[in-house]
């Protein structure tokens, strides 16, 4: 794999942390790092909740949100099915 490169620097008891976390978990410490960064970082973005629009994108944007839902049996069937735990 080729790639960018990341240094950090950090204290003795963040990396001891982190290699018995990985070494738990059966990773390399870049590996671990890298998989926890990523994850974290999806966090957040998906958590996003204002976010900037220029003028032209919001008006598309809320020209979808405002159009009537598509219609969709599949999902139609589903919300008229009695629940599992009801039955």
């Amino acid at each position: 794999m080729t790639g960018e490169v990341i240094h950090l620097r950090v204290s003795q008891r963040q990396k001891v942390l982190i290699d018995r976390a990985a070494e738990a978990l059966g990773q390399t410490r870049s590996d671990f790092m890298l998989d926890t960064a990523c994850r974290e970082a999806e966090s957040v973005l998906f958590d996003r909740r204002c976010f900037a629009l220029s003028g032209e994108a919001f008006k598309r944007f809320t020209a979808i949100l405002d159009s009537p839902p598509k219609d969709n049996p599949r999902l139609r069937r589903l919300l008229e099915s009695e629940a599992p735990w009801d039955r």
